[in-house]
């Protein structure tokens, strides 16, 4: 879990070096761009195919080790899925409502510059934009609830 919490400067960095690069290089920046993702998708494969090889019932030797394993996860092993879940659903669905405020809203005050009477439709559909992100909040609290 750490490990992705530490990568992510990693990622952020990797990110704006490449919208440099496709910014400088276009060509062989797109060439550069779809090598690294063909070279990332053989390795994630690889990984599966080895996790898939190795997995926990194989190593210790049959049904001990699947039910070892099993009564572990009910312990508490499992929360951290729903709480990854849980992120995801709230991040996701705030990053779209932004994205849907930003055009609504530019809309909005477009429409409200020329015709001032269009103020309660224009929030109207603002706010049902603004909705999506309270989705998002509920399907977290939900997940976050059955952890």
């Amino acid at each position: 879990m750490t490990v992705w919490l530490a990568g992510i400067p990693v990622i952020i960095g990797v990110a704006v070096a490449a919208r440099l690069a496709a910014r400088r290089w276009q060509r062989r920046a797109l060439i550069l761009f779809i090598t690294t993702g063909g070279l990332v998708m053989a390795a994630a494969i690889g990984l599966l195919v080895v996790s898939a090889a190795t997995s926990p019932a194989r190593a210790a030797g049959g049904t001990m080790a699947v039910h070892a394993v099993t009564q572990a996860a009910a312990a508490g092993g499992g929360n951290g899925a729903a709480l990854i879940g849980a992120a995801i659903a709230v991040a996701g669905a705030t990053i779209a409502a932004g994205i849907a405020v930003a055009y609504t809203g530019a809309a909005a005050l477009a429409a409200m510059s020329e015709r001032p009477e269009v103020f309660g439709r224009a929030m109207v559909v603002v706010g049902l934009a603004e909705g999506i992100a309270i989705y998002g909040l509920i399907m977290g609290i939900i997940l976050v609830g059955k952890a």
